[in-house]
């Protein structure tokens, strides 16, 4: 992968502010993100926006998982693929987001999968454009240095669990994993990046 590909993404990212306030807009003129315009899909963009704005009041850390984020020294920017219509995004990005705002190193960024499907290319999950996804860049050096994605891991084995038995995601399956996501109220994504945290930069934390 080149870094033009990286550098591109970035071009067209944007913050997470910005990001909230244009899925409000396209709540309100009923659109969603992505070329394809949809009933669905505008309908999933409004239950999402609904759910960030829950979660983005609502996400709690620890002071263990507090502590551990912000003795985070690697100045990095974390730029997050993403769509409107995307159920576990509206779940995954509040909780980043709250995870971003404790260190003042790590700089959260935004970026359309659809409009960048080189960028998605690079990053796919078991060969799908499988969104959320977050791409952990080391601003010192521009490399990669992890991901995370598309659902934390719980959620991931629930949902290969699933499949490995039935074949395919059900839409009752999925309404359960919603609410897996609401009962866990953010907690295995925090748990998960702070692992991933703590293994680039080790630290003492008392």
């Amino acid at each position: 992968m080149s870094d033009s590909i990286i550098n591109s993404g970035l071009k067209n990212s944007f913050t997470y502010q910005v990001y909230r306030d244009l899925v409000k807009q396209l709540v309100e003129k009923n659109g969603n993100t992505g070329p394809e315009q949809k009933e669905d899909l505008a309908n999933y963009t409004k239950l999402n926006d609904k759910r960030m704005k829950r979660w983005d009041k609502t996400i709690k850390i620890s002071e263990g998982d507090k502590k551990q984020i912000e003795a985070f020294e690697k100045k990095t920017t974390w730029l997050v693929i993403t769509e409107s219509w995307c159920g576990d995004a509206a779940h995954v990005l509040p909780a980043i987001n709250k995870i971003a705002e404790l260190n003042d190193n790590i700089d959260m960024k935004v970026v359309l999968r659809d409009e960048n499907l080189e960028l998605m290319d690079a990053f796919l999950t078991n060969g799908g454009r499988a969104i959320p996804k977050l791409i952990m860049i080391d601003d010192a050096t521009g490399d990669v240095y992890n991901t995370f994605g598309p659902r934390p891991s719980e959620a991931t084995n629930l949902v290969n669990r699933f499949k490995a038995e039935n074949g395919a995601l059900t839409a009752e399956f999925k309404e359960d994993l919603q609410h897996w996501y609401n009962k866990d109220k953010g907690q295995n994504i925090i748990k998960d990046i702070t692992k991933i945290l703590s293994e680039v930069s080790p630290v003492s934390v008392v």
